[in-house]
């Protein structure tokens, strides 16, 4: 109480001043209608700066939520594209009977650590076994491929993204239906190689690239990239393609983990043809 009277005695000019101030503005904003219109606006104009300024930020720390509804809905739809079924066609004495079976389920997940700069790259993401994650599912986002799950927690899930030199991933010509193989020798993040495509077939740049559908993990579609320029490999026959890659690695935030239903059943078949070779090549 003693400081505030020190304050008071020391700063008494001023206060006297401020209030009268105040005491006029209010009289003179009483006895003129022009005056208190002039006042209103002002005083509208501070409040409406304020609340918009409030109103910004509210929105912008709301972007967060909002992109997770965004990503779920997202995740959603995509299971509902014809290329997540399978389709049968049945013939029975010329009655056609077409069913539509699903084949890929997505999760959408947040990405909390990533990098892009290195030979062998990583990322992870906020869900893991728990949530359904397993170790060899896709992962892709809404601007194409992304990598491969390969390990998981109960809470987290890591992903070898194409951006890695263990990487491998079988990819198509849109174009031409030409299949070859998605490599990184570790240049830089916006770019990747096609090799195993033969040179007699003709390829073009700005041509898409998309995956292939042939392995057990991605869907038949995603995007890849486009042809940015090509050379053929001396005696090889087979070129070697420079791929401008779709997925910005260094502005991911969300991905899209694929859960293919019928992996395990065409692994497992798989693994049985090849014990099949492995043992008549063993007979021979």
């Amino acid at each position: 109480m003693r400081q505030l009277f020190e304050f008071i005695k020391q700063y008494n000019f001023i206060i006297l001043f401020v209030i009268l101030e105040i005491v006029a503005i209010l009289l003179l904003n009483k006895s003129s209608y022009y005056q208190n219109s002039k006042m209103t606006s002002w005083a509208n104009s501070i409040a409406g700066g304020w609340y918009s300024g409030v109103s910004s930020v509210d929105e912008y720390f709301g972007l967060r939520h909002e992109n997770e509804l965004l990503a779920k809905e997202n995740a959603q739809l995509r299971a509902q594209l014809e290329s997540s079924y399978i389709h049968y066609t049945d013939s029975v004495f010329e009655v056609h009977d077409t069913v539509y079976k699903q084949r890929y389920d997505y999760t959408e997940a947040q990405i909390i650590k990533n990098s892009w700069n290195h030979d062998n790259n990583y990322i992870m993401i906020n869900k893991g076994s728990l949530h359904g994650i397993l170790p060899d599912m896709a992962v892709i986002s809404p601007q194409g491929i992304v990598g491969v799950v390969v390990n998981t927690t109960r809470n987290f899930s890591t992903i070898m993204p194409i951006l890695h030199r263990n990487s491998r991933n079988s990819v198509k010509i849109k174009r031409t239906g030409t299949t070859g193989s998605l490599v990184w020798k570790g240049r830089n993040a916006q770019h990747a190689t096609v090799i195993d495509i033969p040179t007699t077939h003709k390829l073009y740049k700005n041509d898409t690239i998309i995956t292939s559908g042939l392995a057990n993990d991605f869907p038949e579609g995603i995007m890849v990239g486009y042809i940015e320029g090509l050379s053929s490999v001396p005696g090889s026959g087979f070129y070697e393609v420079n791929v401008r890659l779709s997925t910005d690695f260094n502005k991911l935030d969300y991905v899209y983990v694929v859960d293919n239903h019928f992996k395990s059943e065409q692994d497992s078949l798989m693994r049985t043809v090849l014990a099949d070779i492995d043992g008549k090549e063993e007979q021979r």
